[in-house]
């Protein structure tokens, strides 16, 4: 499922409420540095990553204050901004300006509202996108597996980005950011996984014990996936792994 403009909903989110979203990649295609198995908006066919036809800067700031308008005339309530829409937003070559702007448009027309970005963590390299993120009030940053073997085969990463990478780089906030994770099991290419059973769960335990962020939240499958074979893990489950942090004073939520 692909997002047809910039601006979308509000959608009533189980993590974030009444959730307005923000798509700041083109309408008729994902773009996104990883090909998750379990990616609600299929396949990245567009390994290039090519930004050239991304909403500009001023469309992007137009689209948002108008819905942020309409939003406030309708009385309709706002709980987060959110980044999220057909790929991976932190890609927009404009990304740290956009955010400036949208900070400035919700201190103005939803002063209570948070802004949310749901990254995949490959752009943390770039400053810019550091700093962006650490502006915002919940920079949700993705971590499915700690092993490369792993985190190859379930985010199939479409750049040269390694996971140890993309721990290093998490260290950079020092805590400061909620990490999310998505645990569920299948088959790819014959090969069987789970990233909720050991050695990988300790291994994805230690990891987290080792970064300290403000918050992790936990899910499993909910929408239609582009692989087959993937199944997802229970609530039941979940809760059992959210408790491992939780008695190590991690906060965690299962979603």
């Amino acid at each position: 499922m692909l997002w047809e403009s910039i601006a979308f909903g509000p959608i009533r989110s189980r993590r974030l409420g009444s959730s307005l979203g923000i798509n700041l990649l083109p309408i008729v295609k994902k773009i996104c540095s990883f090909d998750c198995v379990y990616c609600e908006c299929g396949w990245t066919l567009d390994s290039k990553m090519d930004t050239s036809g991304f909403f500009s800067l001023e469309e992007v700031n137009q689209a948002i204050e108008t819905k942020l308008i309409q939003c406030q005339q309708d009385k309709i309530p706002i709980d987060s901004i959110t980044f999220s829409g057909n790929g991976e937003p932190t890609l927009h070559p404009d990304f740290l300006a956009i955010v400036d702007n949208l900070i400035r448009l919700r201190d103005q027309y939803y002063p209570n509202a948070i802004i949310t970005c749901l990254s995949n963590s490959t752009q943390l390299y770039r400053d810019d996108v550091r700093e962006a993120l650490m502006k915002i009030e919940n920079p949700v940053l993705k971590l499915d597996a700690v092993t490369e073997e792993l985190y190859q085969m379930i985010n199939a990463p479409v750049q040269d980005v390694k996971v140890a990478q993309i721990i290093e780089w998490l260290k950079l906030f020092k805590g400061q950011f909620v990490l999310q994770t998505l645990f569920f099991s299948g088959k790819i290419g014959g090969v069987a996984f789970d990233n909720a059973k050991e050695p990988h769960l300790s291994q994805w335990i230690d990891v987290i014990l080792m970064l300290k962020p403000q918050k992790v939240m936990l899910y499993s499958l909910d929408r239609e996936t582009p692989a087959e074979n993937l199944t997802k893990l229970s609530t039941e489950e979940m809760e059992k792994i959210a408790q491992i942090l939780r008695d190590k004073g991690i906060p965690t939520s299962v979603y």
